[in-house]
């Protein structure tokens, strides 16, 4: 069904709710409420609903790396790699199979699907009885909200409740801070690669950089890192940087340390020469991508004009609730600054509606933003829970904090030579006398699947004892969580 009418639109009164913004958050916490017999409306400014996660975050990203039933691409690259260390015809036909990747075909595959969940997303909001609109809203006062349309007309709706789910999307520098910036492309650009390029830079140390970089170097591509710092994901852990970096540099990753591009030039033949600080040559390059952070997507939706304030950022204050400074305005997913992940705007706006409108059971109902797992899908994936080891020490003192770790091969890699086994490595973080675990970090195979049931442990206020008591799963990797001494 396609969005409401200009005329459509003007004939209704008023909504109870209205979300502005049609990306996994504001979907969930609209249907929800239309689920209690509120009357919702939602706005969305693309043509694609789903937001960032669905077209150019999660989904399309993971068909490329960590997709539908473990049939991941760069996974499978890897795999055909190491088959004939299990007897699977010669190590030279793996590699070549590899090499034989199609990533055009992918692309297109990768785009159909992506469709697909468009329309399903439009299909729940027509069942679970949400008025779609899409265009840009913008604020004419607290319960009047302008809607563009991408064709240009202009109408207004009323609604007793807003929410604010609008997102971000990816920082550029320009063309002023560093001269032929825009020459490159941001993380939304990856997913319009017609080709797979041959030789790409990617600069930022955050995980959309790590991850992205790890897909086209296990994909073939000749891949630059370019971080500021000696490390990666400086906001983990720092052991997962310190097994992580070690190895994607020994698979061919180049990762430039220290270093800032100060200038980017475009050749005749289209490609880029991207010049780096700490480098004596520019490096030439396809394709060019900034990895280096995002930025809410609220220039226009006129907040001052209804007293609700964001930080320096950008991002939109709100309290533990999700209210805003505007009583009867809230804001839920990445506009709110708190842990950008998918998971965390649905759970967000799910329980938001829940309070607004679900019975009374949920009149206190709120998101708790502590212990929220978290993984990279880096090469090899890396999990995360609860505080890292610094943030232990500073939170309840160094003499407070006992640290269990090991390191070790997982049994896959039992048949390959050294040089290409994946390294392991789990840290438990535990205070106090009763060594309550406050924090877990993993990084080696499986360790985006093993999180999720460690998370429920740490969430649950899990002892070290508690772990020790659980016998082990062998032969597993996850064990050695339970079995560290």
């Amino acid at each position: 069904m396609p969005p409401l009418s200009k005329t459509q639109a003007q004939e209704i009164e008023e909504y109870d709710y209205f979300v502005i913004g049609g990306g996994s958050g504001g979907l969930a916490s609209a249907r929800r409420a239309s689920s209690y017999g509120a009357k919702v409306g939602l706005v969305e400014a693309t043509p694609k609903l789903g937001g960032t996660c669905v077209n150019v975050g999660c989904v399309p990203k993971s068909t490329f790396d960590l997709e539908l039933a473990r049939l991941y691409t760069a996974d499978i690259a890897d795999n055909l790699r190491k088959a004939a260390a299990y007897g699977f015809g010669k190590g030279e036909e793996g590699i070549a199979m590899a090499k034989d990747f199609n990533w055009t075909e992918l692309k297109h595959k990768r785009d159909a699907y992506i469709h697909r969940l468009n329309g399903i997303y439009e299909s729940n909001l027509v069942k679970d009885k949400v008025d779609y609109h899409e265009g840009f809203g913008s604020f004419v006062d607290k319960n009047t909200l302008q809607i563009e349309t991408l064709q240009g007309e202009k109408y207004t709706v009323r609604a007793k409740k807003f929410a604010i789910a609008v997102g971000g999307r990816p920082t550029i520098p320009s063309d002023d801070e560093i001269p032929g910036a825009s020459y490159g492309i941001n993380s939304d650009g990856f997913f319009d690669i017609e080709e797979q390029p041959k030789r790409v830079a990617v600069v930022g140390a955050g995980y959309i950089s790590v991850e992205l970089a790890g897909v086209f170097n296990t994909l073939g591509t000749e891949t630059h890192l370019i971080i500021r710092k000696d490390q990666v994901l400086r906001t983990f852990d720092p052991m997962l940087s310190e097994v992580l970096v070690p190895y994607m540099e020994k698979t061919g990753m180049n990762v430039h340390k220290n270093s800032n591009v100060k200038k980017v030039e475009k050749t005749s033949s289209g490609s880029l020469l991207v010049h780096v600080d700490a480098l004596e040559k520019p490096l030439e390059v396809d394709v060019l991508l900034w990895a280096i952070g995002r930025h809410a997507n609220t220039d226009r939706l006129n907040l001052d004009k209804v007293g609700v304030k964001s930080d320096k950022k950008g991002d939109i204050l709100v309290d533990d609730y999700q209210v805003t400074d505007t009583p009867n305005i809230f804001a839920i997913g990445d506009v709110a600054g708190k842990a950008l992940l998918t998971p965390v705007a649905i759970a967000a706006g799910r329980r938001l509606s829940n309070r607004l409108f679900g019975p009374e059971k949920y009149k206190n109902d709120k998101l708790s933003y502590e212990n929220i797992p978290s993984v990279v899908f880096s090469h090899p994936t890396i999990g995360s829970v609860g505080l890292s080891e610094p943030e232990a020490k500073e939170k309840f003192g160094e003499d407070n904090v006992k640290i269990y770790k090991t390191s070790f091969r997982a049994m896959s890699f039992a048949m390959l030579d050294e040089d290409h086994k994946q390294p392991t490595a789990y840290k438990l973080i535990c205070t106090g006398p009763e060594e309550k675990v406050v924090g877990l970090h993993i990084i080696g195979e499986g360790s985006d699947e093993i999180l999720q049931g460690f998370g429920v442990a740490v969430k649950m206020g899990a002892t070290k004892d508690d772990f020790d008591s659980c016998v082990a799963i062998h032969p597993t990797s996850a064990e050695e969580l339970v079995t560290l001494r």
